[in-house]
């Protein structure tokens, strides 16, 4: 099983990253930031295509994890990506079906299946 779940859309970069943070909402999520890596890092004198990393949440289901394991709190919040390379943009996420292999004492139930299927909702409406 792939860790991650990206697709490659035919949008510029800045209307990909708008267009992930446009369909976070209609997922029942709250965008909480959003990381411009490429800017952070020209700061610090160093070269980065497009690279933004948007942050979202549902208290929700972060509650429901953090109460299984703290230490859950290390995958949150989600975060998809948003990137370019080699004249391509990409929209990337985590997979959370991934999270029962470094927490095996947990019991996700469907949750995490469901909340995969949201976010490569997210990813797909925003292509």
């Amino acid at each position: 099983m792939e860790f991650d779940y990206t697709k490659i859309t035919a949008k510029t970069f800045d209307a990909a990253a708008q267009s992930v943070q446009d369909e976070i909402p209609k997922a029942g999520m709250r965008v909480l930031h959003v990381h411009d890596v490429q800017k952070t890092l020209a700061e610090k004198g160093f070269e980065r295509e497009q690279f933004k990393i948007i942050e979202f949440c549902n208290a929700e289901f972060a509650n429901e994890f953090l109460n299984k394991d703290i230490r859950i709190g290390l995958f949150l919040p989600c975060k998809i990506s948003v990137y370019a390379k080699a004249g391509q943009t990409f929209i990337s996420g985590m997979r959370p079906v991934i999270l029962p292999q470094f927490f095996p004492q947990a019991d996700f139930g469907e949750r995490v299946k469901e909340i995969d299927q949201i976010i490569q909702s997210i990813i797909n409406n925003a292509r």
